[in-house]
C-alpha cells in the first residue's frame, strides 16, 4: 500500500514558476513508477509526466514539455514536479500518481492517487 501527500500548490503570475512535492508513505516507495496528472474545471484529468522506479526514465505530455521536469528522491520517498515558464492553461488540481509500471501509471491505472494540489496560474 502506498499513501501519497502532494503539497507546493499556489498562486502564480504567468511566466513564474512552482515546484510541487509528493510524500509517500510505505517502504516500497523506490519500487513504485511515479506520475502527476492534473485537472482543470470542468475538463478530464489528464497526464502530466512519468518516471521510472530508478528516475532513469520520464516520460511528459507534449503541453509540458520543456517547461515541466519529474524527479524523485527515493532517500526521502518523494518525488517532484519542477513547474517554469507557467501558463494561464496550467491552471488545476494536480494529482500525484504511484503504481507498479511506468506504463500503467501514464494510462491513470496505477492504482494509487494523491489527493491533490490547486495551481493557479493568473495571466
Amino acid at each position: 500500500q502506498v499513501q501519497l501527500v502532494e503539497s507546493g500548490g499556489g498562486l502564480v503570475q504567468a511566466g513564474g514558476s512552482l515546484r510541487l512535492s509528493c510524500a509517500a508513505s510505505g517502504r516500497t516507495f523506490s519500487s513504485y513508477a511515479m506520475g502527476w496528472f492534473r485537472q482543470a474545471p470542468g475538463k478530464e484529468r489528464e497526464f502530466v509526466a512519468a518516471i521510472n522506479w530508478s528516475g532513469g526514465s520520464t516520460d511528459y505530455a507534449d503541453s509540458v514539455k520543456g517547461r515541466f521536469t519529474i524527479s524523485r528522491d527515493n532517500t526521502k520517498n518523494t518525488v517532484y514536479l519542477q513547474m517554469n515558464s507557467l501558463k494561464p492553461e496550467d491552471t488545476a488540481v494536480y494529482y500525484c500518481a504511484a503504481g507498479r509500471l511506468r506504463s500503467t501509471v501514464m494510462s491513470g491505472d496505477g492504482g494509487y492517487w494523491g489527493q491533490g494540489t490547486q495551481v493557479t496560474v493568473s495571466s
